[in-house]
């Protein structure tokens, strides 16, 4: 730990996204601090340190992962170099909270999930959708039974996005970005579609649609099918082409006994025959999930809690998109256990 016995994080990547977690840290600033920023721009890295005070700059993470006044990382970096970081930083012994995706192939998933265990490390997942207050009490609901048998669930996660090849830059490449939006903003309503469904998926079938982004090599918009092994089935609708219709929920969850549907702020339940209720108001503000996550990731380290998604949910998410993938491209229902 750092001197003045907080948990010390080293932040992996100056980008975007390093921004939105920064808040998150500034919140558990009794218990974590941010000593640390890597990055190949050095002047990228050091324009965060007027929010965070005195940080050291590492233009090679690696340096920074063997320095034993890092406790913790925090992986930012476009997905390709998700894997080679987690495997360098768990070597190291340092306990992880990586943005999505995990990583981009099954061999890239058996290496971290290799590293991982070996280091015996903690590895967060930084799912932030699960954030969510609906989330966590839909999820809730749905495992005391409230629903009865669930027949269909659905997660979305669509707006219209501007953008050119240049300010895309790597996420416009299947090399670096794994493949299009499904693997990017699509990863959200993966997870969140398998943290709902108390089952394991084993079918999976994809339309994809490259409709307005042109300049992409992979698809702006993607339909997904997913089949549980108990027989409910999952809709995924994500997107980057276009504005959603004002109906449009973030998720919703059908079953004999009932139905919940959320906006991702309110909750709202329909039991069979009877009248619509809120289950759960919507705040005045919409919540900061990135700095709610960020806050749960400190805080499973301190009291020794598996976090929501570790590895072993993200191997699972990878895989079902990876499925998704290899089904748009056959024109065929995939098996998850032929991958």
């Amino acid at each position: 730990m750092s001197k003045n016995g907080k948990i010390a994080v080293g932040i992996i990547g100056a980008g975007n996204i390093a921004g939105q977690h920064i808040p998150g840290y500034l919140q558990a600033a009794e218990h974590a601090q941010v000593t640390a920023i890597a990055d190949v721009d050095g002047a990228r890295a050091s324009k965060y340190t007027a929010q965070l005070g005195s940080v050291q700059v590492f233009l090679d993470y690696r340096d920074m992962v063997a320095s034993p006044e890092i406790d913790a990382v925090d992986i930012c970096l476009p997905h390709h170099l998700h894997k080679d970081a987690i495997v360098a930083a768990a070597a190291a012994g340092k306990h992880i909270l990586c943005e999505k995706p995990l990583c981009l192939t099954l061999d890239e998933a058996d290496t971290v999930t290799r590293a991982v265990a070996a280091s015996g490390v903690t590895l967060m997942c930084a799912h932030n959708q699960l954030f969510l207050p609906s989330v966590a009490t839909a999820r809730e609901m749905i495992r005391q039974g409230k629903l009865g048998k669930v027949y269909a669930a659905r997660t979305t996660d669509v707006f219209a996005l501007k953008g050119t090849a240049e300010t895309f830059g790597w996420r416009a490449r299947r090399e670096t970005s794994g493949g299009g939006e499904l693997i990017d903003t699509g990863y959200h309503p993966n997870y969140l579609l398998l943290h709902l469904v108390d089952s394991l998926p084993i079918k999976v079938t994809a339309l994809l649609s490259r409709h307005r982004l042109l300049f992409l090599e992979g698809e702006d918009t993607a339909h997904v099918l997913v089949e549980f092994a108990d027989g409910a089935i999952g809709s995924i609708v994500t997107g980057w082409a276009y504005e959603p219709a004002g109906c449009t929920e973030r998720f919703s969850v059908a079953g004999e006994d009932g139905s919940l549907w959320s906006d991702g702020r309110a909750l709202f339940f329909k039991p069979r025959g009877g009248e619509q209720v809120v289950v759960q108001e919507a705040g005045p503000a919409a919540p900061d999930t990135y700095a709610l996550e960020v806050v749960d990731f400190i805080a499973c380290l301190r009291e020794g809690r598996r976090p929501l998604n570790t590895e072993v949910e993200g191997v699972n998410v990878l895989k079902m998109i990876l499925a998704a993938y290899a089904s748009a491209e056959s024109g065929r229902v995939t098996e998850l256990k032929y991958l």
